[in-house]
């Protein structure tokens, strides 16, 4: 096996919970006011010459601002790095028309600061592997003569120990609704093992179904969204009923939904990967979604109907190929991302380049070579061959193009499986 170096975050309890809850919580507490402090700085700025400050100009005009001492510098820091991102993700989804989308708010709750998760970066932290304790440093406003830092004792799963990683890179606190916990993110040296085979796949990631997958042996595979559309339909209009959006009703059932989808995508990930090596496939091709919003051809925003634009920025496509990506290269499995464009109205057969060969969401039919296929099946194989091209061939016309096999998520087992063995 070979090895290589490769970035993981772990989770850690804090033993001495009770002795460095206080100031954990002040920290947490003076990140949201700089937060809140950023946010009117940016308000201030969009009002007066419709600009958004990026990362680098906030931090000018607020090193010298009192609550910018209230941490560590490198930890205020990134508290106006994730503003400005949020900023450009508000912006990017209100430029292309989602109306649902709003800029990131305040952080209070009526009169109470929240507990902002803070990050230390290599100079704002001191890490002890021998006794399990990390010193985490306070901001200038907040050091006393006697007390520069808040050391934590902390335990990680019992399988895993600090001292054998290749460096930490950070450390997060991280406020989890009753209590702090420590997020190390390091690197680490993991054993590769040999690819499983040279094969290659297509992933087109959608609307309808959540993944196609196109094999290059000549089968495909279909992951319907029923699984997710149905906790959004049932945790929506259990939000609705809460009086408050900002209540800790809403906010435990905010807190739940993320932590489904969240495991939806680890086990999906997980069951492509387990897949590949069942199928010999070495590399997994899949559709770069960067520009999904624009018209292939004029540029343009593209229009999705109500119901699929508003999915379409629920979903975090990018954080589901980053799980693909790190669980795939534990098998020695490449990811690749290659453009998807042309790939939804070309014929994976022959060819032949007509949008409206793709006669419904889920029909691809050609002019051309009379070819039928599911249409995301198509789009999959499409993106397959910008990696591994294969011979056009017509003999593969309402065959596994047509007819794909379809997984489901079953609830009982929390696995993928066959649809006609899943329980929905």
């Amino acid at each position: 096996m070979a090895k290589q170096v490769v970035t993981r975050t772990y989770t850690a309890s804090i033993q001495n919970q009770s002795r460095v809850q206080d100031d954990l919580d002040s920290l947490g507490f003076s990140a949201s006011k700089l937060w809140n402090v950023g946010r009117w700085v940016c308000d201030r700025v969009w009002s007066e010459i419709g600009h958004i400050p990026g990362h680098n100009e906030l931090t000018s005009y607020l090193k010298s601002h009192e609550r910018y001492d209230d941490l560590h510098s490198q930890s205020s820091q990134r508290v106006l790095q994730e503003l400005a991102e949020a900023f450009n993700g508000w912006y990017g989804k209100r430029r292309n028309e989602d109306a649902r989308a709003n800029p990131p708010k305040y952080r209070k709750h009526n009169d109470e600061h929240p507990r902002s998760t803070v990050t230390f970066k290599a100079a704002g932290f001191k890490l002890d592997t021998k006794y399990n304790r990390v010193r985490l440093s306070k901001g200038s406003n907040l050091k006393v003569y006697w007390s520069d830092f808040i050391l934590c004792e902390y335990q990680t799963r019992p399988d895993f120990d600090l001292s054998t990683v290749e460096s930490v890179q950070q450390v997060r606190a991280v406020w989890t609704g009753d209590k702090w916990e420590l997020h190390f993110v390091c690197k680490v040296e993991i054993e590769v093992v040999e690819s499983p085979g040279e094969k290659t796949v297509g992933v087109d990631l959608g609307i309808k179904n959540f993944a196609a997958l196109a094999y290059e042996d000549g089968h495909s595979e279909l992951y319907p969204l029923n699984c997710l559309k149905q906790d959004d339909y049932y945790f929506s209009k259990r939000i609705a009923c809460c009086d408050d959006s900002d209540s800790v009703k809403s906010t435990r059932l905010n807190q739940k939904k993320s932590a489904r989808r969240t495991h939806y995508f680890h086990t999906l990930s997980k069951h492509f990967v387990e897949r590949c090596v069942d199928e010999g496939v070495g590399t997994i091709v899949v559709g770069n979604l960067s520009d999904i919003r624009e018209d292939e051809e004029n540029g343009d925003s593209k229009n999705w109907g109500t119901h699929g634009n508003l999915d379409l920025h629920s979903w975090a496509f990018d954080r589901f190929t980053s799980m693909l990506e790190y669980k795939a290269e534990m098998e020695g499995i490449t990811v690749e991302q290659v453009s998807e464009r042309d790939t939804s109205k070309s014929c994976s057969c022959c060819g032949r380049k007509r949008k409206k060969n793709r006669v419904e969401r889920g029909l691809y039919v050609c002019d051309e070579c009379g070819t039928v296929a599911n249409a995301d099946v198509n789009g999959a194989e499409n993106i397959r061959q910008k990696v591994s091209p294969s011979p056009r061939s017509e003999d593969r016309s309402n065959g596994w193009l047509a007819q794909p096999s379809t997984f489901l998520f079953d609830k009982e087992t929390g696995a993928f499986a066959p649809q006609d063995q899943a329980t929905s």
